[in-house]
């Protein structure tokens, strides 16, 4: 989709950082897969750092949800591949917050700890895959099209 205009390096790089936000709002979801499978934490390392710095700031999601909605997303001087790779993470983001709404639901059924844990790996799998790609094809200076989600993204982003 170079319909929009060109992408430069610093475009690619700067439309992957606001990633950052649903992989690491996506790790509290991830820790059953990673106490399982202890090579995932090489591979989540830096993610994981920056989840334990998330945590300690009180209102951390909610701040850097208002910063990237407000300052990049509504911002017309921003290139619109920016802003569009900045509203899908925002959308990811959202349906993580989602997801733990369903897992506090689920979390409610006597006896369905595995019924929780295999929803907590696939939500935290699901996201990682659609974070990976949407990075992949950044870097490549693609729109990344996840269905539905981009659709929402491109009634947003004009």
């Amino acid at each position: 989709m170079a319909w929009r205009g060109s992408t430069n390096f610093s475009d690619r790089i700067f439309a992957c950082l606001p990633y950052l936000l649903p992989l690491i709002e996506v790790l509290s979801f991830g820790f059953v897969l990673l106490q399982q499978f202890p090579a995932l934490t090489v591979v989540f390392g830096p993610v994981l750092i920056l989840w334990s710095l998330y945590r300690r700031v009180r209102f951390a999601g909610l701040i850097i949800f208002f910063a990237l909605w407000l300052l990049v997303v509504r911002n017309e001087n921003i290139s619109h591949f920016i802003r569009f790779n900045t509203m899908q993470a925002i959308l990811l983001d959202i349906i993580i917050f989602l997801c733990g709404i369903l897992t506090d639901i689920v979390g409610l059924i006597p006896n369905g700890g595995f019924a929780l844990q295999t929803l907590y790996s696939t939500i935290f799998l699901g996201i990682v895959a659609a974070v990976g790609y949407s990075v992949i094809q950044s870097l490549l200076g693609r729109y990344a099209e996840i269905p539905a989600i981009s659709d929402a993204v491109y009634m947003q982003v004009r």
